[in-house]
């Protein structure tokens, strides 16, 4: 009996261990790509250099109030609530189709922005196209609306070792609004970045691993080879010492995945990586998203970002529920796939 309580305690322990190591990767990521988006709402499409923000602001591009998220955001709760109930891409296509039409998950109940490529996305499901055929698949569909959204799946993947598998996974996830090769591989870097940071490797490391990742699983003449070329920069040894006005911070999902990792190499704490991230202008919000997801996993401390900046989140409380109910979910998976019986 005795022996059993310490086999209980024990179990017990490791259980609280585990939830903890979960918390401090889950929030400081989903919470940091929120403060990216609304730091960078008010200067979104601004040219670099033309202003300067150092705090929340409010206004600007859309006249929305200080606080305010885009779609970046919206859309990535749409997939948290999917991935919490554990439905497929069809309600998820479907929580998309109400952001849109209905104003779900948007801070004031109307929607006030949408990229082009998703907002087509939308009209072919809304026409009767399954969700696996609604992305674009253009070369001028590779905008950053889907590695917007995406940073959830990286706690549904992280202790995923085959990289073929996790790659599937996030082609579906990437492909029902973006479905040209190269916003897939542009996803496929941007979680697997965010799944070896989750491991405490370093930037440079995380970006080491991805491209052995790459050159172990697929050979030369496959899609996802020839589209990796278009990130090479990104590889290159020196890529972080880039000088600032080679960075470009478009809506190009080249672009942007550049940028935020420059933004986060080139930086010594979370605040400093996203507001470098809003202040290159340009598609400011959705950098700054991803720098702060990125971010939030690098240092995996709620307390790197500004705990002003986190009571101006517009809903604020709906968002707490929401990504706590997200990190109780990635908790219970987690202890069930540790724990699983023989």
């Amino acid at each position: 009996m005795v022996g059993r309580r310490m086999v209980e305690r024990w179990n017990d322990d490791n259980k609280a261990f585990l939830s903890l190591n979960i918390k401090k990767r889950v929030l400081p990521t989903l919470y940091g790509g929120i403060i990216g988006d609304l730091l960078g709402v008010p200067v979104e499409f601004r040219q670099r250099d033309t202003f300067h923000i150092d705090n929340v602001s409010g206004y600007g591009t859309y006249n929305q109030p200080p606080g305010t998220w885009s779609d970046d955001s919206s859309l990535t709760f749409c997939l948290i609530e999917n991935l919490i109930e554990e439905n497929g891409i069809d309600d998820l296509m479907q929580k998309f189709v109400k952001y849109k039409s209905e104003g779900f998950w948007t801070p004031y109940g109307k929607m006030f922005d949408i990229g082009r490529t998703t907002n087509e996305a939308i009209i072919r499901f809304e026409e009767g196209l399954d969700s696996e055929h609604c992305g674009g698949k253009a070369e001028y569909d590779n905008g950053n609306g889907a590695i917007m959204r995406i940073a959830p799946l990286a706690f549904r993947l992280y202790d995923e070792f085959d990289f073929i598998k996790k790659a599937e996974v996030i082609k579906k996830y990437t492909e029902i609004t973006h479905a040209h090769p190269r916003a897939i591989v542009g996803s496929i870097i941007y979680i697997e970045c965010l799944i070896r940071l989750y491991h405490n490797n370093t930037l440079q490391e995380s970006l080491e691993t991805v491209k052995r990742l790459f050159d172990k699983n697929f050979d030369g003449n496959h899609i996802y080879q020839q589209e990796l070329r278009n990130y090479s920069r990104l590889f290159e040894e020196d890529f972080l010492n880039t000088a600032r006005d080679e960075i470009v911070s478009d809506g190009y999902v080249v672009h942007t995945l550049e940028a935020a990792i420059w933004c986060l190499g080139n930086s010594s704490s979370f605040k400093e990586a996203v507001l470098k991230a809003v202040n290159l202008g340009g598609d400011s919000d959705t950098v700054a998203a991803i720098t702060g997801a990125l971010a939030g996993m690098h240092y995996k401390k709620m307390d790197e970002i500004p705990s002003e900046w986190l009571e101006k989140i517009v809903r604020k409380q709906d968002v707490d529920n929401l990504i706590n109910q997200f990190f109780e979910s990635c908790v219970n998976k987690a202890i069930e796939n540790d724990y699983r019986p023989n």
